[in-house]
């Protein structure tokens, strides 16, 4: 099927029920690129705290985990598009999380193939999750997207922690933006790296603060954008004339909520409340 021209369409008329998802608060960024192209959508936000974070889990405990937890969103929410705004999510079981759904479901891509066809230098950074790098998949995008381009690799849950901070309203010492990034660049090849491929959706909450504390100048680049054409583009073939009833901009989460106070106001920061709990069941 030739993919739908977004050009053509009027994105105030885009219309649907969206749930965008993550373990944490990295996916509001996805959210926030949806929201700015196509204002109508009904946009809810799950965060599957009960199991944060996913770059510390085996392979295994998420491979089971994540199918049932979207299950429990969807049958909560009955979107007409789920999507995986998480790139361990998404290179790990999204064609599980698409067998348990009877949605469209949009995982996330890490943008190595068009930070490899911008790079001046033939080398890029891929900044993800420890889980990120280590998977198959994203081998399988570097070989397929990436030859002749040298690929240097870092994974770091600290700058994880870190984006979250940020999100709360805090404001971690720029030293430790530096010292999260630095392997990127003090390793082999690293001084000619042009490009960062940020591959966890958390990672666009701090680029401010990594391009200041970067050698040099270096384009990060993140696959944000490309993840909410992906959602209008499924929107619409599904093609709603009309908006969807009920309500819009909830936050859900999978434990709690009591003992995510500080999240919830991060929440209420992009536009998210009140924040409920689905329960995941075994």
């Amino acid at each position: 099927m030739p993919e739908t021209d977004l050009s053509e369409i009027d994105m105030r008329c885009v219309y649907g029920r969206v749930v965008v998802f993550d373990s944490g608060v990295g996916g509001l960024t996805v959210a926030r690129e949806l929201a700015d192209m196509a204002p109508a959508l009904a946009l809810d936000y799950a965060a599957d705290t009960g199991f944060f974070p996913y770059g510390d889990k085996s392979d295994a405990a998420l491979r089971d985990r994540l199918p049932k937890v979207a299950k429990a969103l969807y049958d909560h929410i009955q979107p007409d598009v789920f999507v995986i705004a998480c790139n361990t999510a998404s290179t790990l079981a999204l064609e599980e999380v698409r067998a348990a759904l009877p949605c469209p479901v949009v995982g996330t891509v890490p943008a190595i193939k068009p930070a490899a066809a911008q790079s001046k230098t033939g080398r890029i950074g891929l900044l993800a999750t420890p889980g990120t790098i280590r998977r198959a998949y994203t081998e399988k995008l570097i070989s397929e997207f990436a030859e002749g381009v040298t690929v240097i690799k870092h994974g770091s849950l600290e700058l994880v922690e870190l984006a979250e901070a940020v999100a709360r309203g805090e404001m971690p010492a720029l030293d430790a933006f530096k010292t999260a990034q630095s392997a990127l660049f003090d390793g082999p090849g690293g001084e000619a790296i042009d490009m960062v491929v940020l591959a966890c959706t958390h990672f666009p909450l701090v680029r401010d603060q990594l391009a200041q504390t970067a050698p040099r100048e270096i384009c990060y680049i993140d696959s944000g954008e490309a993840i909410a054409r992906q959602t209008l583009r499924q929107l619409v073939q599904i093609g709603r004339d009309t908006p969807p009833s009920g309500k819009a901009n909830r936050a859900f989460i999978t434990d709690e909520a009591d003992s995510w106070e500080d999240l919830a106001h991060v929440f209420e920061r992009f536009g998210y409340a009140p924040t409920l709990m689905v329960q995941v069941g075994d």
